[in-house]
């Protein structure tokens, strides 16, 4: 089916029946059904934001014959849709309650918890699910692995610039300014530490210890079809 040039494997009515199947199996205490009309605006919002997001992915699963495509059975697409699903609901209606249900359905089907306030930009990925994002300042072109945290230390969260990606199993908590075009190594951990843009930063494979040094070429490019400009003074 399409919805604006937006190809669905599902109706948008077949999409919201699987969705709100899902909630009611997993949440059964008959309270959704009187939310039909606040699930459905907010169903509508979700898919546009949805849409705008998988356009500028390059990557070949978000794409049919030149058109955006979204599959109810691609776990990393069907994780970002449920995301801006539960933040439209909060965002339009400050209902915690439906919030909450989308946001424990993300949790118990694709591993991710990124609460349904959280500050997650326009454009972002998460591949192959089972991340923890808190609420940092986050700017688009923002992709993470599976195993990847973004947190608090004492409450202060990390400010993520333009295009920072998170390799499998890697974290980024605390008081962090991270500028554009950073990536974050496999199994690298920032806590409490600035870096400067189109920085990478990694964990040595045998002793452990981290280091940074100044890339030429960014990774998180690679995800996305539109060229991303840094915003950071320290190019």
């Amino acid at each position: 089916m399409e919805w604006n040039m937006f190809k669905i494997t599902l109706s948008t009515d077949d999409l919201q029946n699987y969705v709100f199947q899902q909630l009611n199996n997993f949440y059964p205490d008959n309270r959704l059904l009187n939310k039909d009309t606040l699930f459905k605006q907010s169903f509508n919002h979700a898919l546009e934001r949805t849409e705008y997001c998988f356009q500028h992915v390059a990557l070949q699963a978000y794409h049919r014959k030149g058109t955006t495509f979204f599959s109810h059975l691609h776990s990393d697409q069907y994780t970002l849709f449920l995301w801006f699903l539960s933040n439209s609901v909060w965002k339009r209606y400050e209902d915690t309650e439906l919030a909450s249900k989308l946001f424990n359905l993300n949790k118990t089907l694709n591993g991710v918890l990124c609460m349904y306030d959280a500050g997650m930009p326009n454009i972002f990925l998460i591949v192959h699910g089972g991340a923890v994002l808190g609420k940092a300042s986050y700017s688009d072109f923002f992709v993470c692995y599976q195993g990847s945290t973004v947190g608090a230390v004492n409450g202060i969260y990390p400010k993520l610039g333009k295009g920072v990606i998170l390799a499998p199993q890697s974290s980024i908590i605390g008081d962090c300014t991270v500028g554009d075009l950073v990536t974050i190594g496999n199994q690298a951990l920032l806590r409490n530490k600035d870096l400067k843009s189109r920085s990478l930063y990694y964990r040595h494979i045998d002793t452990g210890q981290h280091y940074v040094k100044k890339s030429s070429t960014s990774w998180v490019q690679s995800f996305f079809n539109v060229p991303i400009i840094p915003n950071g003074d320290d190019l």
